[in-house]
């Protein structure tokens, strides 16, 4: 009876050794490794990617300033707004946002687009950063920036009325806006000529 167990022992210990064996080699164990892979290749890219995005914000205009006065801007428009027949487009963000700076450079280097806007806004640079939140103006406009993130444009009318909030990421297309989009937002909160 001992031999008869012993050897089932043995044996059964072998089919459990070649098992073991067997689950090393098989794609999902041999992928851990891959996995692992994986990781250290993902987190090269992404710092790929911050690098060439913190390059491309180098070189990019910085329209927002931190230090402006932007209530007294903003009454200085509307009196240069109600003068000239024009709304008011405010894009809010900041010299720290990559899609802020992205838009601005699109629009002002997007001659279709920078005479819309010419010919029908004051256009202003409303900051957000941690060296000015311009808190108190934020709160007038509803703070967009907390429901929509930024860059978020808060239309005036020539009297200062806001009119509308566009929040930026429906103008968007693969890594940059869709002149479309833009163009059609422009067009559809310019002043309306009698």
């Amino acid at each position: 009876m001992k031999k008869v167990s012993l050897i089932a022992f043995v044996a059964l210990s072998t089919v459990i050794w070649a098992q073991n064996t067997e689950i090393k080699k098989t794609p999902e164990a041999k992928n851990s490794g891959d996995k692992a892979l994986l990781v250290k290749s993902d987190a090269a890219e992404l710092e790929a990617k911050k690098k060439a995005a913190a390059e491309e914000k180098a070189k990019l205009p910085k329209p927002y300033d931190p230090k402006a006065d932007a209530q007294a801007d903003i009454n200085k428009l509307i009196a240069k707004a109600k003068k000239e027949g024009k709304n008011i487009m405010i894009q809010a963000g900041g010299n720290w946002c990559i899609w802020c700076l992205r838009f601005n450079q699109y629009v002002q280097s997007t001659p279709e687009l920078k005479n819309v806007v010419d010919k029908n806004y004051l256009y202003y640079h409303l900051n957000y950063s941690p060296e000015n939140k311009n808190e108190k103006i934020f709160a007038e406009y509803g703070n967009p920036g907390d429901k929509f993130g930024y860059p978020v444009f808060i239309v005036l009318d020539k009297n200062g009325k806001m009119i509308h909030v566009q929040q930026s990421d429906v103008l968007e297309q693969g890594k940059g806006y869709s002149l479309e989009k833009v163009k059609e937002f422009f067009n559809q909160w310019a002043p309306k000529k009698s």
